[in-house]
Parts: structure tokens; C-alpha cells; sequence
């Protein structure tokens, strides 16, 4: 849905600028009405016939239009999602901003193992406090880590018997 609204612009304005050319060449006014002569009739015919090859014409120049947008579309997305890669690190992770003002916020950013409580002002950044993950997890900066299935196979107990060891190394996980 978002692509259609990229693209529904692009395509009002390739219309309105052809437009002008399309009521230019429409204007019949100083043209005669001819209602009598056989020739009359293969001439209407012939016009018909160039009439239809128009509008192939112009289905055609539509999907090359519409072929076009779709290619810069695709084109930008992936530029987009390359740029957005790239900007960001493993490393760093922002946990959560507070904004104490114009131009002047509170950052908690992980930097590898510790978190870092950086203050940013309209022309500098400060770091106030150091925490380790143990120190953030235990003042509430911090949630704790879901349960997964990784973390909870490690909690179970070791296998204590010939045949839960080689149930262990058997079964399928």
C-alpha cells in the first residue's frame, strides 16, 4: 500500500503535463462536416482504423510510464535498505531516549557489554554514567531477557544416567 501511495503522484503529474498536448490536438472547430459521398466512408473507415492504432499507442506509453516509476521505485528501495545497513553497527544499540527539551535529550545505549547514559545538547554529547548489564538489570534500566528454547535447554539439568546421556545424544532436537 505504501508503493501505491509513492506512486499515485508520479503518475497524476506525467497526466497533467500531457494535458495541454492532448486538448491541442483535439480542437475540431474549423473542421467541416462531410455527411454525403462514398469516398466519405473509406475515409471515416481509415481514420477509424489510425484512431485505433492511438490508442495502442497510448496503452502502451502508459505501461512504459508505469514501467518506469516501478524500476526508480524498486531502484530507491534498495538504496534505502543498503544505506540503512550500513549505518548501523552490532555494537550499538539504543535502549531508550528521553527528550528533556529543544535540542536536549537522554540517551541509554548498549555499548557491547556495558550500557552508557549518554546527554545530548544542541552541540555536544556527554556520557554521565557507566552501568554494567548486572548493574542496569538490577536498578530497572533494563528488562530481562525472554525465556527461549536456547536458554532453557541450558537450565535443564544435565543427564545423570547411561541412558539420559544417550537419549541426549540421539534424539532429534
Amino acid at each position: 500500500m505504501k508503493s501505491l501511495h509513492a506512486i499515485l503522484p508520479a503518475a497524476v503529474f506525467g497526466c497533467l503535463l500531457t494535458a495541454p498536448v492532448a486538448f491541442a490536438a483535439g480542437s475540431s472547430e474549423d473542421t467541416r462536416l462531410n455527411l454525403g459521398s462514398a469516398d466519405d466512408t473509406a475515409t471515416a473507415a481509415a481514420k477509424s482504423a489510425s484512431s485505433g492504432g492511438s490508442i495502442v499507442r497510448t496503452i502502451v506509453g502508459l505501461a512504459v510510464v508505469l514501467g518506469v516509476i516501478y524500476g526508480l521505485h524498486w531502484v530507491l528501495k534498495q538504496v534505502k535498505a543498503s544505506k540503512g545497513n550500513a549505518d548501523a553497527g552490532d555494537a550499538l544499540e539504543t535502549i531508550a531516549s528521553l527528550s528533556l527539551g529543544t535540542n536536549r535529550s537522554l540517551h541509554l545505549v548498549r555499548v557491547g557489554g556495558e550500557i552508557v547514559l549518554l546527554g545530548a545538547a544542541e552541540h555536544q554529547i556527554t556520557p554521565i554514567r557507566r552501568y554494567t548489564e548486572a548493574e542496569a538489570l538490577q536498578l530497572g534500566l533494563l528488562e530481562p531477557a525472554p525465556m527461549t528454547l536456547a536458554t532453557l535447554e541450558v537450565e535443564t539439568a544435565a543427564p545423570k544416567g547411561f541412558m539420559d546421556i544417550l537419549r541426549s545424544k540421539t534424539v532429534v532436537k
